[in-house]
């Protein structure tokens, strides 16, 4: 086995790691924008979540870790469509975002 064979196969062993991290990242960022949902008394739609961005990050303790940020949709009625967004860093989740809800202005009539 040459040095070309032995990089080639760190890599696949480097792209199937990451493949299966991502996996479980996605199945923990799926749990807990259901939770913020649930939470809210709103519906995470299609059950799903979808990255949208995948960097290296630092945590507090200054290791580099990796960096995903999600994007779901979740409503109120089921009839309307708003955008949420979740971050997590490594395993972590850091930040959920749910758009705040409108409260529809009283009118007093005298």
């Amino acid at each position: 086995m040459d040095l070309l064979d032995l990089l080639g196969l760190l890599l696949l062993a480097a792209i199937g790691w990451l493949w299966l991290d991502s996996l479980k990242a996605r199945e923990a960022a799926v749990l807990a924008a259901r939770a913020a949902c649930r939470s809210e008394d709103l519906l995470l739609l299609d059950d799903t979540v979808t990255i949208s961005r995948l960097r290296l990050a630092r945590d507090g303790e200054g290791v580099m870790r990796i960096q995903r940020i999600y994007g779901f949709e979740y409503s109120d009625t089921g009839n309307d469509r708003q955008a949420g967004s979740l971050v997590m860093l490594g395993s972590r989740v850091l930040t959920i975002r749910l758009k705040p809800r409108s409260i529809p202005s009283l009118r007093v009539i005298h």
